[in-house]
């Protein structure tokens, strides 16, 4: 997992984008680190991390990650990992979309891809914040609970008061449990 190319796995005919390319979905490289960060940093509402932190997340979390790309060029992401206290459940950490591909279906289709990856692992919830403002995120997490016919709670996690900064508090959107998947069925006899 250093800066090699990888093998994608999905292959989609990108047509409300205006692009005529190929989107292929697959778990990050480093090499894609600084397009992680350049992608948040313009997307003017995700909190920016560290160019390093981007780069340490695709190394150490690929596999609870998914970028998109087209024609090679990386256009989307979406990172995560499994909550050490609960390891059914994905925290999704960030997602984002290049300004060229929003509405498009990407982040959707990234997080559809991410959650069918790891459900074979035992994951039946997915966990995300969410400040009350994002109403895109909003709408696309709760787009990915109808589409799973999967409850969907949200509570308060982290009130403005917690941050040190100018911040809006984060909701805590839960979404589960997931149908086990078709890998996971298979193997418990169902």
């Amino acid at each position: 997992m250093t800066g090699d190319k990888p093998s994608h796995n999905i292959d989609e005919r990108i047509g409300e984008s205006g692009s005529a390319g190929r989107l292929e979905i697959d778990t990050p490289v480093v090499a894609d680190g600084p397009e992680l960060y350049r992608i948040t940093r313009d997307s003017a509402v995700l909190d920016v991390n560290s160019s390093y932190a981007y780069l340490l997340w695709c190394r150490d979390f690929a596999q609870t990650s998914a970028v998109a790309r087209i024609d090679g060029a990386v256009v989307g992401f979406v990172t995560g990992y499994i909550r050490p206290d609960a390891p059914d459940t994905l925290v999704v950490w960030q997602i984002a979309v290049d300004a060229s591909q929003r509405g498009g279906g990407v982040a959707s289709r990234l997080l559809g891809h991410l959650v069918d990856r790891v459900q074979p692992r035992g994951i039946r919830y997915l966990e995300t914040t969410i400040t009350p403002d994002n109403a895109a995120s909003i709408k696309l997490f709760t787009a990915l609970a109808r589409s799973r016919s999967a409850e969907l709670q949200r509570s308060e996690l982290f009130t403005a008061d917690l941050f040190p900064d100018a911040h809006l508090g984060e909701d805590l959107y839960r979404i589960g449990p997931f149908a086990a998947a078709p890998a996971v069925a298979a193997a418990n006899g169902r």
